[in-house]
């Protein structure tokens, strides 16, 4: 077993606190894995756990309020404490109030998973009213990649990752038409059950075209009108309030993640033209069928993926007419990114654009290019490799 040790140690952390521990992600991103991984502890421990699948057959009985209260009633027999792991939790009709029930009539400590944003808000805020912690999980980083094996050097692994991402159920597959079909198999089902179902879409083709158009953009400035105009060249009306909706259902599901632009010179947040990235750069390539295709895009979509995990609050940066890829902020800290193929000879654009901001934050340029590595006017240039170590 490959213990995931980060988020682990995230779950350890919140033992035995009063919070609800829920954790957040795709599917098949490795919550029920993890999920597991914490039982392990506990039973070594000798804690009293109860751990339940909603996904799993077994469980198909349980998932009204009423008849699984009664099951944990009959199969809780001490006051000794009780640990609750529940796996897709969502699958439970009013689960919400159950959850914060439990909490009163026994002497728990509670952790849940599920694959929707939407877990965060509406009744489960309400009833818990701050008493809980989210825990995201994400599919396997490079360096997660690396420690299932280590017969490869880290740029062989980064264009394993490139090109089939870190799902960890493709990482463990040998086989390439099986990494294929998995992936094939996770976007479908992501689409399906956790978007068109939970959101009661009837137009699926209307949302499939909408997703396969945000892999085919990634990084690049998106709204929803220029989407309508997309959708109207191929005669077509999708209104804009409608894409507004879907995109939303899409950014609940994990499958993408949305940068909004930043005033550096207002310090404001603004509304207009987000850029998109991917959960995991395997679906993009599978499902638009082109390997590698718009290779500066696939690294600028790592690096966001590697900010958000490192826990940065990460937005698309505007000075007066100027981009920069990424502006980051997590507690009192800032960072700057810039990210690029290479830096031409010719050209000093990608250090420009940082040093035009008057701060003493952190400035760094991420390139794909070794021989680009070192400092420029103060500015740190960094492989993308070494970015992903750290």
């Amino acid at each position: 077993m490959k213990i995931r040790s980060h988020y682990l140690n995230q779950m350890i952390q919140y033992l035995d606190t009063e919070f609800v521990k829920l954790v957040t992600g795709v599917r098949r991103s490795g919550k029920s894995f993890l999920l597991k991984m914490l039982e392990n502890h506990l039973v070594q421990q000798n804690k009293n756990t109860m751990y339940l699948n909603f996904e799993h057959p077994d469980t198909f009985n349980l998932q009204t309020v009423d008849k699984l209260y009664e099951y944990i009633k009959s199969n809780i027999k001490t006051n000794e404490k009780v640990y609750f792991l529940f796996d897709e939790i969502a699958e439970v009709s009013n689960w919400q109030k159950l959850i914060n029930g439990l909490r009163v009539a026994f002497n728990c400590d509670i952790y849940i998973t599920g694959s929707n944003a939407n877990m965060l808000s509406g009744e489960l805020a309400t009833y818990l009213s701050g008493r809980y912690v989210e825990i995201k999980i994400y599919p396997l980083s490079l360096m997660e990649i690396m420690n299932f094996s280590e017969e490869d050097s880290i740029d062989e692994y980064l264009q394993k990752y490139i090109k089939y991402g870190g799902f960890p159920s493709v990482v463990l597959t040998e086989d390439e038409q099986m990494k294929i079909d998995i992936l094939k198999g996770i976007y479908n089902s992501i689409l399906l059950k956790d978007v068109s179902l939970r959101g009661n879409i009837t137009q699926i083709d209307i949302l499939m075209k909408l997703s396969l158009y945000l892999l085919d953009n990634i990084g690049k400035s998106v709204s929803s009108p220029k989407i309508s105009n997309y959708f109207k060249s191929m005669n077509q009306v999708v209104k804009p309030e409608t894409i507004n909706k879907y995109l939303q259902l899409l950014e609940n599901a994990f499958i993408f993640y949305k940068a909004t632009r930043y005033d550096i010179r207002g310090k404001e947040h603004l509304k207009t033209l987000g850029k998109y990235y991917v959960v995991d750069l395997g679906l993009k390539n599978i499902m638009l069928g082109r390997m590698n295709s718009n290779l500066g895009s696939m690294i600028e979509n790592i690096v966001y993926l590697k900010l958000i995990k490192d826990g940065w609050n990460v937005f698309v940066g505007k000075y007066d007419d100027l981009e920069i890829d990424f502006v980051c902020f997590k507690d009192d800290r800032i960072q700057y990114v810039q990210v690029t193929l290479s830096i031409p000879e010719s050209s000093t654009r990608e250090t420009d654009n940082l040093l035009i901001v008057r701060d003493n934050y952190e400035r760094i340029v991420v390139t794909y290019d070794y021989k680009d590595v070192g400092v420029i006017d103060g500015v740190k240039i960094i492989h993308l490799t070494t970015f992903l170590e750290n």
